[in-house]
């Protein structure tokens, strides 16, 4: 079977994982029950890594990264709507003919219906940079070091978001033999499949351990860095998946992957970046958090007593 002819996803399917042996198997719900109203698991898996990625951005941000906690504030109030507006937009625009109406206002609303499913992450994150570089201009505060504080918050919350795709059985990529592979049983059929949210979210979490040790020994040289190689690092992973991807987004009009080209876009973007940086001699002071700490230095000297005043 080629990828061409799976479903985009198998509700209710009963996943086996041949690595961990014949017997293991599971058939999770999409749903629970919470005070009497049934919520989707997708969701709640979602807001998790969410509010952990905000949290582990609160704790380190104004300690290593300068932004303070009322400037990460705003830029959660900014990010997050941005982000599901952005993340909508960009698969409306792929599925274009899909989400057209018959009037101007029927064509709106059929795009605000974002509980019917459809969104992409390389679409939220363009509007989240967009809007918070604004933010950043107007409060002047450093941009580069709300993306490096931002860069791990992506990182948790992608390494747990990705799971709520496993309770959907869906992300997934060509049939396959590989030992990985991931069983969806339906019908009394077997489709044995890369099971791409996983491959995402471990890849994601080796970038989240590796950037955490190296920023915490001081490795970082510039404001932006991290999330430069955030940006590398998820680019490549998407340029990967999404040429094994069963449900591509399409460019309309072409046969071209959107999401893959626009990632390994991104990719060879943030490389050129890096590399670029790299050669360049960096001042330790002009980091954002040493700029900071400086001030409350200064106003701290200014506000002790000199001998005179004594």
């Amino acid at each position: 079977m080629v990828a061409a002819d799976l479903p985009e996803s198998f509700p209710g399917a009963i996943i086996t994982f041949p690595m961990l042996g014949e017997s293991f198997s599971l058939n999770p719900s999409g749903t629970y029950t919470l005070f009497g109203h049934t919520l989707y698991w997708y969701g709640a898996i979602i807001g998790l890594g969410f509010l952990l990625g905000v949290l582990y951005c609160f704790r380190r941000g104004p300690r290593d990264f300068g932004p303070t906690t009322d400037q990460l504030t705003d830029a959660v109030l900014i990010g997050l709507p941005s982000a599901l507006v952005g993340a909508r937009l960009y698969y409306v625009l792929c599925h274009w003919d899909k989400y057209v109406g018959d009037t101007v206002l029927q064509t709106l609303w059929n795009w605000c219906k974002i509980w019917e499913g459809g969104s992409a992450i390389p679409g939220g994150l363009a509007l989240v940079w967009l809007f918070l570089w604004l933010y950043a201009r107007k409060k002047k505060v450093s941009f580069g070091a709300i993306m490096d504080t931002a860069a791990f918050g992506l990182l948790i919350g992608q390494v747990i978001g990705r799971w709520s795709n496993f309770m959907n059985r869906e992300y997934l990529g060509r049939v396959t033999d590989v030992f990985c592979r991931m069983g969806l049983t339906t019908g009394g059929v077997t489709y044995y499949v890369h099971p791409l949210f996983l491959y995402e979210s471990l890849w994601m979490f080796i970038g989240f351990v590796w950037l955490h040790i190296w920023s915490k020994r001081g490795k970082r040289k510039y404001d932006g860095q991290i999330m430069l190689i955030y940006l590398a690092w998820y680019g490549f992973i998407r340029l990967v998946l999404e040429g094994l991807r069963t449900s591509p987004l399409y460019i309309p009009g072409t046969t071209l992957r959107a999401s893959q080209v626009v990632m390994g876009a991104v990719f060879l973007a943030a490389v050129i970046l890096l590399v670029v940086n790299g050669r360049k001699p960096h001042d330790p002071a002009d980091l954002y958090i040493n700029k900071v700490r400086a001030a409350r230095a200064a106003a701290a000297d200014t506000e002790k007593p000199s001998e005179d005043q004594k």
